[in-house]
């Protein structure tokens, strides 16, 4: 969430910012009205409280007179001003409380670059890289190849589990596990810590780190239970590092994380599509970082600059888009989307995203380092997916697949797929 401070030092700014993002800006102004009544009560509280302390000198003074009415009295006087604190002080937490709420409903400010739309369907695109691939027969999807090499199963997935699963088998879950072990290897040698989570975090922790309006369609809560299955890894490495304050030499901290991850996918999308492309389950290789506020801007370059490399290894052709402010969500202060060519939609789908959330995550779960003057700082976190196995597969399949129905596997890949080079050969 963002600093009370920042707002009540910047509400018009704060205002553009929601009326950019296609929001309330009156929530702003709701945020102010309640954080003053909470001022109010605390400042009211602080006033009894200083009554209660001269009370409480004046009937040791009466005592120590052995004037026993005038202590007794001034008791009946400090019984009502101890009431009167412990209702206003309840009456403060709740302002406390619900200010917080609406406090939450402010969207992160945004980075200036952050182009101006109404949805997705305004996001900008930055660069296209790699040569799209030429066929000389009809292309099959991944579904049509998976099916005819035998290499994943939907229809049992689906008896088994329901809509959204799937069986990879043989080759295909070679190349999945390949996927992850390049991934992995990747992120290695860049420096990265790795980081291999639990896969259910407790919900101050998810709440943390996304709208919690967003847990009805993406989360799966455990029932009974103060846990939720992650949707990505990255809940879980925010969390990590709760409540905890940094020195300076401690950062940038740099993690990866490999984990399976679960979403309801519940929305206008659906999730009856057939295959790999949207599903309640996938495996996800993950980058994140802690740092200092000045560094998050340079970071944010190095974490796309990671996964376009992955890209380009793999030779997969892909496209770079800005997120605008009518799709960018409440927790980003700037995000981009790498999307990966399909040959048979002909167009682009997203992969990767890269998301610089500046201290609005941190700051619910108190995450701090020591600045130069030897104050405590919020600081800052980003995140961008490595890859996630299952649309990755879906790339490889759909462009590298051959005139005879079988599938080449990138170059890169190969040392870790037991000597295959062409899935069905």
């Amino acid at each position: 969430m963002l600093d009370i401070n920042f707002v009540r030092e910047h509400f018009a700014q704060v205002k553009a910012n929601e009326v950019k993002k296609n929001q309330d800006p009156e929530v702003v102004d709701s945020v102010l009205v309640l954080d003053s009544q909470w001022r109010e009560g605390k400042a009211n509280v602080e006033k009894l409280k200083q009554t209660r302390n001269i009370v409480s000198e004046e009937i040791n003074k009466a005592k120590k007179a052995k004037d026993e009415k005038t202590a007794q009295n001034k008791i009946k006087e400090m019984q009502v001003v101890a009431s009167n604190i412990k209702k206003l002080e309840e009456d403060v937490e709740e302002s406390l409380r619900q200010r917080d709420i609406e406090l939450c409903k402010l969207s992160n400010i945004m980075h200036d670059s952050v182009p101006d739309g109404k949805d997705d369907t305004e996001n900008v695109e930055i660069k296209k890289i790699g040569k799209l691939p030429e066929f000389d027969f009809d292309v099959k999807n991944h579904v049509e190849l998976c099916e005819s090499l035998g290499i994943a199963n939907f229809d049992k997935a689906s008896d088994v589990s329901g809509n959204g699963f799937y069986y990879l088998q043989g080759e295909l879950g070679l190349l999945n596990q390949a996927l992850i072990q390049f991934a992995i290897q990747f992120m290695h040698t860049r420096g990265y810590r790795y980081l291999e989570p639990p896969l259910m975090v407790r919900k101050e922790i998810l709440g943390a780190a996304i709208d919690v309006g967003e847990w009805t369609q993406t989360i799966y809560s455990v029932a009974n239970e103060d846990l939720a299955l992650i949707g990505t890894s990255e809940h879980a490495i925010l969390g990590y590092h709760n409540k905890e304050v940094f020195e300076m030499k401690d950062l940038p901290k740099k993690y990866f994380s490999y984990s399976m991850c679960f979403r309801k996918e519940i929305g206008a999308h659906g999730i009856n599509e057939k295959g790999l492309w949207r599903t309640h389950q996938f495996n996800k290789v993950e980058q994140f970082i802690f740092c200092k506020p000045d560094e998050s801007n340079q970071l944010f370059d190095e974490l796309l600059k990671n996964s376009e490399e992955i890209l380009k290894q793999l030779k997969l052709p892909y496209r770079v888009l800005e997120i605008c402010s009518g799709d960018l969500s409440t927790w980003k202060h700037r995000s981009y989307d790498v999307e990966v060519w399909r040959p048979t939609t002909k167009d682009y789908g997203e992969i990767m995203s890269l998301s610089n959330c500046t201290d609005y995550q941190a700051r619910k779960l108190g995450i701090k380092f020591v600045n130069p003057e030897n104050k405590r700082e919020v600081v800052h976190t980003l995140n961008n997916t490595a890859l996630a196995t299952s649309r990755i597969m879906v790339a490889i399949l759909e462009n590298c697949q051959t005139k005879k129905g079988t599938v080449k596997v990138p170059k890169v890949l190969q040392p870790f797929m037991c000597g295959i080079t062409e899935i069905g050969k």
